[in-house]
């Protein structure tokens, strides 16, 4: 398995969207990563009951969603699709409906490159349906069973990437994030995330060698995603989601040391930093993505995208026609816009990229970090730690003394309550010890019992 220790980036004139240095070239020709970035749709189901009566209706909505959307692809001349198809809770909960789908998805797929081109990929991403036992089984259990059988039974029936939203650590995060908790928030990403990864990738990658497909990458959504949205909603400061943003970095890490090979998923955020260390291409989300969330970095996101996605929308009626073809339509127009600026040659492709980031970086932390030579910077600074906790805890010191020196130099705005928070979070990064288990010996005593199982991460109880 991989181990990274230097940046594969290190010059963010490099860290453009469209260009990887390691480049995922699929089986059918596919190339991701290497000059063009391609639309990647992602869509679900309208609010509706899934059950063994119901799955027949779900099946012929899935079935017109993705005929719908090829269609639109080739009368607007995509060079290529990426198709994702996240499995609710249901359709994990019982594998074989979720391998139905994939089917479904497939052969309208392979039918449309057949007739008409259309290279594509097709993405599934099983739901981390460990969580609903509380406090959680991590490694066994009927829930963790299902979910590894859903990987299996969705490569079989057709999958090309495997993904999954992984959420080990949510269960002491969660808290932690709405109390501003350094601490608490860095031992669940960085201790229990970073181990639950190591353990979660290595099933996912074993699955996929055995299938023949390719183990693509997580996303930290349950957790930096989260701190967006209630950023957003003003229930923490943002210069708190900006942080975790980059805590969040090495726990999806992991997966690229176990063995995935890219592209990153479309709600991981971390991606820019991702492809600095490993060089895998990425894909992101941002203004085509207000569909399924509202974010600060709807512009600033584009910049280093590989793949370019909606996140997820509905299979609703709109004025222009389903939501899912919409929504296609939406991302084949923004990357089009994309690929002709890399065409002019590399001076083009860094201007456009230069517009995306001048027009969110000023309004938020959380789109300064972002930026790619603070990547660049920080992510260098993150990698050249040995561990997921001191790579964590690397990121809480550097990224808060950057987020300070960037405010102070004007770089973003904030209001004076949320400069104070960046002098309240410094104060509690500088106590986090060098040594792992120090931290974890002093956390250990402050965690609710009740909300974990310890040993499903390899702890021991004091």
């Amino acid at each position: 398995m991989p181990a990274f220790t230097r940046l594969t980036i290190t010059d963010p004139d490099q860290l453009v969207f469209g260009r990887a240095p390691h480049p995922l070239h699929l089986p059918n020709g596919l190339v991701i990563g290497d000059g063009i970035v391609y639309p990647e749709l992602n869509f679900t189901l309208p609010p509706l009951h899934i059950n063994a009566d119901t799955m027949p209706e779900v099946r012929r909505q899935y079935r017109e969603m993705i005929e719908r959307a090829c269609a639109r692809a080739v009368e607007l001349y995509a060079p290529g699709l990426v198709v994702e198809f996240e499995l609710l809770p249901e359709m994990t909960l019982h594998p074989d409906w979720g391998a139905e789908v994939t089917a479904i998805l497939r052969e309208t797929l392979d039918h449309t490159a057949a007739t008409h081109g259309l290279r594509s990929a097709l993405r599934v991403t099983p739901n981390d349906i460990r969580e609903f036992a509380r406090p959680p089984f991590m490694r066994r259990g009927d829930y963790w069973d299902n979910m590894v059988r859903s990987f299996e039974l969705c490569s079989r029936a057709g999958a090309d990437l495997l993904s999954i939203e992984s959420t080990g650590g949510k269960e002491i995060h969660d808290n932690a994030l709405l109390y501003a908790d350094l601490d608490a928030v860095v031992f669940a990403l960085g201790v229990l995330a970073a181990r639950d990864m190591a353990h979660l990738w290595d099933m996912i990658v074993d699955v996929a060698r055995r299938a023949g497909n390719i183990p693509a990458g997580d996303t930290a959504c349950g957790f930096g995603n989260t701190a967006m949205v209630l950023a957003e909603q003003r229930h923490i400061p943002r210069v708190w989601a900006a942080l975790v943003r980059l805590l969040t970095v090495p726990r999806s890490l992991v997966a690229y040391e176990r063995g995935a090979r890219g592209p990153s998923k479309d709600c991981a955020y971390e991606g820019p930093y991702l492809k600095a260390i490993t060089g895998v291409p990425i894909s992101l989300e941002g203004a085509e993505a207000a569909c399924a969330h509202s974010s600060p970095v709807g512009n600033i996101a584009k910049a280093t995208a590989d793949l370019w996605s909606n996140e997820s929308v509905q299979n609703v009626k709109l004025l222009g026609g389903m939501a899912p073809t919409v929504s296609l339509e939406q991302l084949v127009y923004a990357t089009r816009l994309m690929n002709t600026a890399s065409a002019a040659g590399p001076a083009g492709a860094r201007t456009l990229r230069d517009w995306f980031i001048a027009s969110d970086t000023h309004y938020d932390p959380q789109a300064y970090v972002l930026r790619p030579d603070v990547v660049v910077r920080l992510a260098g600074e993150i990698i050249a730690e040995a561990t997921p906790y001191l790579r964590t805890r690397r990121a809480a010191l550097v990224g808060l003394a950057c987020l300070r020196e960037g405010h102070a130099a004007g770089h973003f705005e904030l209001s004076p309550k949320e400069a104070r928070w960046l002098s309240t979070l410094s104060r509690q990064a500088d106590t986090l010890p060098a040594d792992e288990a120090e931290f974890v010996a002093r956390v250990l005593p402050t965690l609710d019992r009740a909300v974990i199982r310890l040993d499903e991460y390899d702890l021991v109880a004091v």
